[in-house]
């Protein structure tokens, strides 16, 4: 696969490209899903095919084939060129220029003991029916499920530059949830997370390492008694956010903004574009002095690590909060010399038939020295928060409403009952900067997201968030004011 990437990127020059790259992608995919005691969707595809990247012009082109022969991907290597020259005949935009680098010839694969594609489906069905039966042991529960994902990606890239990059990364995870009902009300309760549930960058063995019977006969209950609690008070208060629901914030206030294309404006799909303009690099307070946030796409096992990013740039981590001052972005190898920065490596694509954008790779708030139960304790009043359960922010990323599936009261230092509907509100640098305890290293944790959306058509990327639970000052909880 690599003579013929090597093959689209001679043509495409041949073509007058002054810059090509080609990436060829093998993309399989298995997916089990349960509802209620029986086997609701088995899903499986794979994926081939070839994505062409070029510059003519001082502008972009790309093309892409699924047919792998040597004319067609000429084909398509030659109307990456005639785009480039399309576009590059519309006034007003600037020629296209990349920060230089030296060109990479290596290869990278994640590590998994245990390949999840060779595991019997008989096997993943047993685990999730399991669990399954435990959650409906209790009457109230009305909608029990379970699903378990995998991934296999394997692609080949090569530039006119003289980049030879093989890669190859395996995922695993999934999630159970059980809704409980009572009349009108209904409540929901997940494990190890909402929205996809727990991923990560191996095999089989993360799926075992979930324990999802133990954590089957934790939610039920929980879900249960979320039916007849006290409902989530309206005023200011302490709040402890714990690592899933920290995945989210991270993910949504701090990730998507630091995204350089979003600051230009020349994106803004799904998450709009952002307050931290250039002119607030190195400046701006984001936070208080404890706060320290990294994009690091080094960290073994998490969805956001990989070798090289789809522009040949190597894997990084770089600071984008530093006690508590915004300093750095998300960029590409033609964003980020326009602030006077290298690129953080973070250019990938959901395939190859996908131009690579600006993403997040794994966005981390680097731990603390707070032991969790030591902040519960040093807490007299205020909320304990835990998994997603609903968000919005708006498009500049700066006024955000989060909402939990369980809360728990703190009072005289002591977890207390549950909470029901529990919500949280903020102003993004206001929010961060009432951050006064981060957990430490003990309770940091790794959470994967597999749905994180941006571009037109979509793209769907694999990111992590790396982070403990923190807790937050006088912060508004409960969705109105008394």
């Amino acid at each position: 696969m690599n003579d013929l990437a090597k093959y689209a990127v001679d043509r495409a020059v041949k073509a007058g490209a002054s810059y090509a790259d080609c990436r060829i992608a093998r993309r399989r995919r298995q997916s089990v899903h349960v509802k209620n005691g029986v086997v609701d969707a088995l899903e499986s595809s794979d994926e081939l095919a070839a994505g062409i990247r070029v510059i003519a012009n001082g502008a972009w082109g790309f093309a892409a084939t699924a047919d792998l022969g040597r004319q067609s991907i000429e084909r398509a290597a030659e109307l990456a060129v005639r785009i480039a020259k399309a576009s590059a005949s519309v006034p007003g935009e600037n020629p296209v220029a990349l920060e230089p680098r030296s060109p990479v010839r290596d290869s990278w694969e994640s590590q998994f003991q245990v390949n999840p594609f060779d595991v019997p489906l008989e096997d993943k069905i047993t685990l999730l029916l399991d669990a399954d039966r435990i959650l409906r042991q209790h009457k109230e529960i009305g909608l029990a499920i379970g699903n378990l994902a995998f991934f296999d990606e394997e692609k080949d890239f090569a530039s006119s530059e003289g980049d030879e990059i093989h890669q190859r990364k395996i995922e695993s995870g999934g999630l159970i949830s059980a809704t409980a009902v009572d009349g009108a009300r209904t409540q929901e309760r997940s494990y190890p997370s909402s929205l996809d549930g727990f991923h990560a960058a191996g095999g089989w063995e993360v799926v075992e390492g979930m324990n999802l019977t133990d954590g089957a006969q934790a939610i039920g209950p929980q879900a249960v008694a979320l039916l007849s609690a006290p409902p989530c008070p309206h005023e200011r208060l302490p709040i402890i956010i714990d690592s899933s629901q920290m995945a989210l914030q991270i993910h949504e206030s701090c990730g998507h903004p630091t995204e350089l294309d979003r600051v230009f404006g020349t994106e803004a799909s799904y998450a709009g574009t952002s307050f931290l303009t250039p002119d607030k690099l190195g400046f701006l307070r984001y936070g208080s002095s404890l706060v320290n946030i990294t994009a690091d796409a080094t960290i073994p096992g998490a969805l956001g690590t990989f070798g090289y990013d789809d522009e040949g740039v190597p894997a990084q981590r770089t600071f984008l909060v530093k006690e508590g001052i915004f300093c750095g972005y998300l960029s590409s190898r033609e964003t980020a010399p326009r602030v006077g920065l290298s690129s953080s490596g973070t250019m990938r694509a959901d395939g190859a038939n996908r131009l690579p954008l600006i993403r997040m790779t794994n966005i981390n708030l680097e731990p603390g020295d707070w032991d969790l139960d030591e902040m519960i304790k040093d807490t007299r009043r205020g909320l304990f928060l835990q998994t997603t359960k609903s968000w919005s922010i708006d498009d500049l990323r700066l006024n955000f409403q989060f909402a939990t599936e369980i809360a728990w009261e703190i009072k005289d230092g002591s977890l207390g009952g549950i909470i029901r509907d529990a919500t949280y509100q903020g102003i993004t640098p206001e929010f961060w900067g009432s951050a006064n305890a981060i957990g430490n290293q003990d309770s940091w944790r790794m959470w994967g997201v597999t749905n994180c959306g941006k571009g037109e058509p979509v793209q769907s990327m694999h990111v992590g968030h790396g982070v403990s639970p923190t807790r937050f000052g006088g912060v508004r909880v409960g969705v109105l004011e008394k």
